[in-house]
């Protein structure tokens, strides 16, 4: 089936866990109880059917058919564990609601008991509970939707509904030294904040690699920590990344592709393969390194926004 015919009930249905949708307070038969005990709590709780436990244990179930012919067999009096049925399908708890819409209904079964993977008892799913919380889901689903947008429509016209001479963004992240863990976060940031600022998916994917080589370069190198600083106007883009320290003794020797001066240990690691400048140089408009030896370095990216300026005004041309 092609994606754009999936429905969003088909999505719920294909990745929502059945524990979402079951009901957890179950009503359950003891199995020492008889069937005029089971026709009373039957009558008083409006079911018309329940699982029979032994303990936390499921060991059968017993529906309002059942029930009925016991009526009509003079076996009203008879223990629930002779007429019960014993061979009851069931879904784990962590299964998929996929795995039971087709066995409910009117052609199918009126409830399935839910197990966890211990083989306990812990809800019960029907048409109903389904049909109630995949409702809930996609309410859900369709408010934080509904926000999302909002969201996105007002940091976009961020810069028609503030008015100045020059209006900037800054976004500022602090990156500490060695810091493997965390690297890519403030990359992650930055990207999520241009999605929602309405910015053109290709103009992110640019930034987006060349903020996170420059992030990985300030975690690998800096001894003492450093920032990322994001710029954001009208017309450009301005990323900053500053090494606070131990600086670069030969600038020009750094910025040639393929030079690294990470230790071995980062390098097996997967990083500091003296290619980061070079990509960022190539995903940029501009890049410019200063830095000075045993003091600190920084790294400015420029990206000029051309063809989508985030509000009315044009590139100027001029770096901040």
């Amino acid at each position: 089936m092609p994606p754009e015919d999936i429905t969003k009930v088909q999505e719920l249905i294909y990745t929502t866990p059945v524990e979402s949708v079951m009901a957890k307070d179950v009503i359950v038969a003891d199995l020492s109880m008889t069937m005029v005990q089971v026709k009373q709590l039957m009558r008083e709780k409006r079911i018309s059917g329940m699982p029979v436990v032994d303990g936390d244990r499921m060991v059968g179930i017993i529906s309002i058919s059942d029930l009925i012919k016991a009526l009509e067999n003079g076996l009203i009096d008879r223990p629930v564990v002779e007429l019960m049925t014993t061979n009851v399908q069931t879904v784990f708890k962590d299964s998929y609601v996929a795995e039971v819409v087709n066995s409910l209904g009117p052609r199918g079964f009126g409830r399935i008991p839910v197990l966890d993977r211990d083989g306990r008892l812990v809800g019960i799913v029907t048409t109903g509970t389904v049909i109630q919380n995949l409702l809930r889901q996609m309410d859900i689903s369709f408010k934080k939707k509904e926000e999302e947008k909002l969201q996105k429509y007002r940091a976009s016209h961020i810069f028609d509904d503030i008015v100045s001479d020059d209006t900037c963004l800054v976004l500022r992240f602090v990156v500490n030294d060695k810091d493997f863990d965390n690297a890519g976060k403030a990359s992650s940031q930055i990207k999520k904040s241009l999605q929602r600022l309405g910015m053109q998916p290709a103009l992110v994917r640019r930034v987006s690699v060349a903020v996170y080589e420059a992030e990985i370069n300030l975690v690998i190198h800096t001894d003492v920590g450093g920032e990322m600083i994001a710029r954001i106007r009208r017309d450009r883009i301005q990323i900053s990344a500053v090494d606070h320290g131990p600086g670069i003794e030969d600038v020009e020797q750094v910025l040639k592709p393929g030079f690294s001066t990470a230790p071995q240990w980062i390098r097996d690691m997967g990083f500091g393969a003296g290619m980061g400048l070079a990509n960022i140089k190539r995903c940029s408009d501009s890049m410019r390194l200063l830095s000075e030896f045993g003091g600190g370095t920084r790294l400015d990216i420029l990206f000029l926004l051309r063809d989508h300026p985030v509000g009315p005004l044009s590139v100027s041309g001029k770096n901040s």
